[in-house]
């Protein structure tokens, strides 16, 4: 009669790694990224150098804060959507608060570089191309049969200077209507060519963003699929 061979053992430990399931990835509560963004607010609404042009230069995020949160439950937003709108926000506020031309960091910048200018307005320019596109490209991938299309990229891109072209037109609406006085908000530090420069940092921007984090978003976008019957069975 052979003997028989006792099955191995395994430690508690062992068997708790192979049966536990993956846990999903920590999201950031949405409710931090809000308070951040309303907090920058709130904190470059106080002694803004401009109020007018601190308005004109945050009124995107003083609208868009609101509306993010009334249809929060029935329009929830990816995590990495969420963190770019809250540094979007930031950048907004701290413009606002110098105005672009002022902003201390980009004298520093201008300094250490010998450059002609304050480079904080081209930044917010490229900012104002690399965040919306990731919100553009969500919204046409969650409301549209674009999701996995070859165009979505290519609209993406398109929409996003669009905008641009908008802000630049409402820039000259405000110069029209304020006269001198708009000067603040427009930023221009005596470069004839602000406006094509504007536009131009923009579609860099989206570019990026779409080469960059369209791998990143359509994850992000899978797992916030992958939640969505939790939400619902709620």
């Amino acid at each position: 009669m052979g003997l028989r061979r006792r099955p191995e053992a395994r430690s508690p430990a062992v068997t708790a790694v192979h049966s536990a399931p993956h846990a999903p990835p920590r999201r950031v509560p949405p409710v931090v990224f809000a308070g951040i963004a309303a907090l920058g607010l709130a904190l470059s609404a106080w002694g803004a150098r401009d109020r007018t042009t601190w308005f004109l230069e945050t009124v995107w995020a003083l609208a868009g804060l609101p509306l993010v949160v009334l249809l929060w439950r029935r329009f929830p937003l990816t995590g990495l959507l969420c963190g770019l709108l809250t540094v979007h926000t930031l950048v907004l506020a701290v413009g606002g608060h110098y105005t672009y031309a002022q902003v201390p960091a980009g004298d520093w910048v201008r300094d250490a570089l010998g450059l002609d200018r304050n480079p904080y307005d081209r930044f917010g320019h490229l900012v104002q191309g690399f965040v919306p596109a990731v919100l553009v490209r969500e919204l046409l991938s969650r409301t549209s049969p674009l999701r996995g299309s070859r165009w979505l990229a290519p609209l993406t891109v398109c929409v996003c200077l669009a905008f641009s072209a908008c802000f630049e037109l409402l820039e000259w609406l405000a110069a029209e209507i304020g006269g001198h006085g708009a000067d603040a908000f427009l930023a221009t530090q005596g470069d004839v060519w602000d406006t094509q420069w504007d536009m131009f940092c923009a579609l860099i921007g989206a570019v990026l963003s779409v080469l960059l984090l369209g791998g990143i978003h359509d994850r992000r976008l899978r797992a916030l699929e992958g939640t969505a019957p939790a939400r619902a069975a709620r």
